[in-house]
């Protein structure tokens, strides 16, 4: 009996003992993980417009997937097979992609139960065209936003002019009306202000990945303040 004990004790202390290195060697881990994190040099801005256009004026597509795909890869964002087949982006057909242009995936637009899900993908110091949601023979689109990676400026028309503006991109100071703007940071959570108004993110100088939630999104129902741009 007295054998029997000592073996279950020995057995037990062994046990524990294997846990505690267990524990610390995972410990170890994510704290190098988190160091190296820390230590890593923000993501920086690697290409200008000449870089995504052609000698003819047209997008290159392959280069401006390449410079999320960058940006993913920093942030460590896995590129999942689903990303690769529905994953789009756009100079919104205004040759500025430098400045004015995003990448995104819609995960869900469910008409029948009105439910929207979209990443939105801004490099560095990139802006979405000022843009608003009408009614259509849908609801006007009414949308929130959560910034995963990165920062951006959410501006709107609602609202005083906010001070110490990021100066917006040359190509869309004439057209844009939104004034008053939050700079979201990782983890914040903003609302459109009123549902129908002019809206529009803005990149900060390390790009955003930011996630949307929101009804039905209509095609039908965008109206971009710059006339010259389009999807």
């Amino acid at each position: 009996m007295i054998k029997s004990i000592v073996c279950i004790l020995g057995v037990a202390i062994s046990s524990i003992a294997l846990a505690n290195n267990n524990q610390a060697a995972s410990t170890s881990t994510m704290n190098n993980s988190t160091q190296t994190t820390e230590n890593k040099a923000p993501f920086q801005k690697k290409y200008t417009n000449k870089d995504f256009y052609d000698e003819q004026g047209n997008f290159k597509q392959d280069v401006a997937r390449k410079a999320f795909y960058e940006m993913f890869e920093h942030y460590g964002i896995p590129v999942t097979p689903l990303m690769e087949k529905d994953i789009w982006f756009t100079d919104f057909g205004l040759g500025d992609f430098e400045n004015v242009g995003m990448g995104g995936i819609f995960w869900v637009n469910d008409k029948e139960h009105s439910y929207f899900a979209h990443e939105i993908y801004l490099l560095p110091g990139q802006m979405i065209p000022e843009h608003k949601h009408v009614k259509t023979s849908m609801p006007a689109k009414f949308e929130s936003w959560m910034v995963q990676k990165g920062d951006c400026y959410n501006f709107s028309e609602v609202g005083e002019p906010t001070p110490d503006a990021p100066a917006i991109p040359e190509s869309q100071r004439a057209t844009t009306i939104s004034k008053n703007f939050i700079h979201q940071k990782a983890g914040e959570l903003v609302h459109l202000k009123k549902i129908e108004t002019w809206h529009f993110l803005y990149a900060g100088p390390h790009g955003a990945v930011v996630s949307e939630y929101a009804c039905y999104h209509d095609n039908d129902g965008l109206r971009f303040s710059n006339k010259k741009a389009s999807l």
